[in-house]
């Protein structure tokens, strides 16, 4: 199963995403960011990949300065696989 993370430097940026994107009626989640994703500790936003297009405008709107890009992450056989889109 493929998930989606927006990955940001700023844990309370994040934050701010999270709920910003649940108050447009994204279902979301923080996450841990994965190390994998080679950004150092931080925390993520999970998105639905069907909904990814409404939350990137919502995302690429509000200008986070902490913003590091979005990730696809798969779990593989028990392996995490993180890359960039």
């Amino acid at each position: 199963m493929t998930e989606i993370l927006a990955v940001f430097r700023s844990r309370s940026q994040a934050a701010d995403c999270n709920t910003r994107l649940k108050n447009f009626g994204i279902p979301t989640s923080l996450v841990n960011t994965p190390k994998e994703a080679n950004v150092g500790c931080g925390l993520s936003v999970k998105i639905p990949q069907n909904l990814l297009p409404r939350a990137r405008t919502l995302i690429i709107s509000a200008r986070y300065s902490a913003f590091y890009g979005f990730y696809t992450m798969q779990n593989l056989y028990g392996r995490i696989y993180v890359v960039r889109m």
